[in-house]
């Protein structure tokens, strides 16, 4: 099969039956084999009904439906388990996202030889009001900065393409949607590459977008992937460093300041004790944070080198002997 269309959605029945017919018309016309799955992220609209609608005039639908509304990175999880697709194709449901770029973003993957592929929103501030363009351009120079992936501008994109290999070997879990492509990166899946896509206002329904307090939640799920994919199999390496760099100054300040009183004892020098000085009781506070920080640096790798992932890697291809 040549492409997997996921399409996670959340109360938007007024739109699919036009999104649909709008893909089915690209396929045909590119002679595409295909399949449209719909991940129903628990609406309370009619959007499931209009799916088993789809689906039972069309072969190439597949439908997912969740209890509840679980978020966007598990429905993007469950349709990424589900593709069978050369390439993987992800939009949203709500039309702002054009199917007409399919094509294009089908051959950077398979001529271009590129890992995965996002849109770029080019002509974004004509269809979004500042509320929601100031914050994604704050969200993406952060992004762009943390993960080193310089070349990307809109990395909360909804139109990406992938080679299949890249979401059957990535865990999209959280709200970890928003960074695919540093998720990609950090498996392994380097060549990514951008394309200028349209980008079209909503017809129907409203948008989802939570504004600056995504941003905030953006900021801290940025943190969480850099750290884990820099430090989650080796804690130590950074909580053992800063414990032993804290107990040292800590330890060298509570030493000063006992030298400091042995050498006033020594001269018959009146001096405060030592117990009465403030800065006894920093550096006292200073070891006992930096034992605690080695300390769990400790746990930290006795927990990575039991879990069950520990030796996990990703393995592009193999020569057997005899084979």
């Amino acid at each position: 099969m040549d492409i997997s269309v996921v399409i996670p959605l959340y109360n938007e029945d007024e739109s699919l039956p036009e999104l649909y017919d709008w893909i089915e018309r690209v396929m045909a016309a590119n002679n595409f084999s295909f399949e449209v799955i719909f991940v129903n992220d628990g609406s309370t609209d009619h959007s499931w009904d209009v799916i088993t609608e789809l689906a039972a005039r069309s072969e190439h639908v597949k439908g997912i439906k969740f209890r509840r509304n679980y978020g966007k990175s598990p429905a993007l999880y469950c349709g990424f388990k589900e593709a069978q697709g050369d390439v993987v194709i992800t939009m949203d449901a709500d039309l702002q996202d054009s199917p007409d770029e399919i094509p294009e973003l089908y051959r950077m993957i398979k001529e271009e030889g590129y890992d995965l592929v996002s849109g770029y929103k080019q002509n974004r501030r004509q269809g979004d009001p500042l509320s929601k363009t100031l914050p994604t351009k704050l969200f993406n120079a952060t992004t762009r900065k943390v993960s080193g992936i310089k070349n990307l501008h809109d990395f909360n994109c909804g139109l990406k393409a992938y080679r299949k290999e890249v979401v059957k070997n990535i865990e999209v879990f959280g709200e970890m949607h928003r960074f695919i492509p540093y998720l990609a990166k950090n498996a392994g899946f380097d060549k990514i590459g951008e394309k200028p896509v349209h980008h079209q206002k909503r017809q129907y329904g409203k948008s989802k977008f939570m504004g600056w307090n995504r941003f905030v939640n953006g900021y801290l799920d940025l943190m969480t992937l850099w750290f884990l994919g820099t430090f989650g199999k080796k804690p130590m390496h950074v909580f053992g460093f800063l414990g032993t760099l804290v107990f040292i100054v800590g330890f060298c300040a509570a030493f000063y300041l006992g030298a400091e009183k042995a050498w006033a004892l020594y001269n018959h020098i009146p001096m405060r004790l030592v117990t009465d000085s403030p800065y006894f009781y920093i550096a006292l506070t200073m070891m006992m944070i930096g034992s605690q920080l080695f300390l769990a640096g400790f746990l930290g790798d006795l927990i990575s080198r039991n879990s069950a992932g520990r030796n996990d890697y990703q393995i592009e291809e193999e020569i057997r002997c005899g084979k």
